[in-house]
């Protein structure tokens, strides 16, 4: 049986996280009850902030500046890392928790490597109902790190309120593959490692794409940083919060939360389905002569 909400929200304000690693486990390993538990959370309106790029970006360096500030601020912080998982074990890699290890047992910050699992998109199959348990847990902010893989990544617009999209001045290649992908998903862009040559230029030429390949209400903002120096973290943390603001009533929100809904739906229905069932019959059928994957599907239906 999981612990009371109550419970975990009391070990929350203590920086002791013992219940909510539990609760996380639970909900993971979709356990008798996880549905329950969830439909019993009452989230605050707390923003969650996606944080992607191609690997080498320094994504977790950003993060680590992120977190002195706001703990500088008395601040509450949860930090969702997805790594790639062990193909031995599936589990998470674990590489996050070594690069923000100063965190690791800070009574205000909480961070959890999680497995991708296989799972497209860069996310665990069960962030949406993890990152809502952290908006019920007592955090300031919440931040969900992606395993830096490429486009698939856009998965994670529709599950952060402000999605940022850290790049280093090399990246104009990949840039140029962004179109279709995190172009079109990023809220904010973040030039890390600024001090290196050539930086500006590749600032002013990120400004260019984005003036011609996104619309005038949306355009995203670029912000320079050294990370490691902590040089630009407030200018990002401004340029998030005045997103945040924009976002709170607009129609973007409620687009957010539609897609959020159906994720539920379709999981819930995906669930309904006996896979084993699904697997044996197809064995079977698609050796007929004029086999039809739509009827065939249409009978799990």
């Amino acid at each position: 049986m999981m612990h009371s909400i109550s419970d975990i929200q009391q070990g929350v304000d203590k920086g002791d996280f013992l219940l909510l690693a539990k609760a996380i486990s639970f909900i993971e390993n979709n356990k008798e009850g996880a549905t329950t538990f969830l439909e019993a959370l009452a989230p605050a309106n707390i923003p969650i902030i996606g944080v992607t790029g191609p690997p080498g970006a320094g994504k977790s360096t950003l993060i680590n500046a992120l977190i002195s500030t706001w703990v500088e601020e008395g601040k509450k912080v949860a930090v969702l890392s997805v790594d790639p998982s062990s193909p031995f074990h599936q589990g998470a890699i674990l590489g996050d928790r070594i690069r923000m290890k100063d965190w690791y047992l800070h009574a205000q910050v909480y961070i959890r490597s999680l497995a991708a699992r296989g799972h497209l998109g860069g996310l665990n199959s069960a962030m949406l109902s993890l990152t809502t348990l952290m908006q019920s847990a007592g955090f300031d902010y919440i931040v969900v790190e992606t395993v830096g893989v490429g486009q698939s990544e856009v998965e994670i617009a529709s599950l952060a309120d402000t999605t940022v999209v850290v790049l280093v001045p090399e990246a104009g290649d990949e840039v140029q593959m962004m179109k279709s992908g995190l172009m079109e998903i990023a809220n904010v862009f973040v030039v890390n490692k600024s001090d290196r040559p050539n930086a500006q230029i590749f600032v002013n030429h990120l400004k260019q794409m984005i003036a011609e390949n996104t619309p005038a209400e949306n355009t995203p903002q670029v912000v320079s940083t050294i990370a490691t120096e902590r040089e630009g973290i407030a200018e990002l943390l401004n340029v998030i919060k005045v997103h945040q603001l924009a976002l709170h009533d607009g129609a973007q929100k409620n687009e957010m939360l539609f897609t959020k809904v159906m994720q539920l739906i379709m999981a819930s229905k995906m669930n309904q389905v006996d896979i084993e069932k699904v697997k044996l019959n197809l064995a079977s059928e698609s050796k007929k002569a004029h086999f039809n994957i739509f009827k065939f599907a249409q009978s799990f239906y």
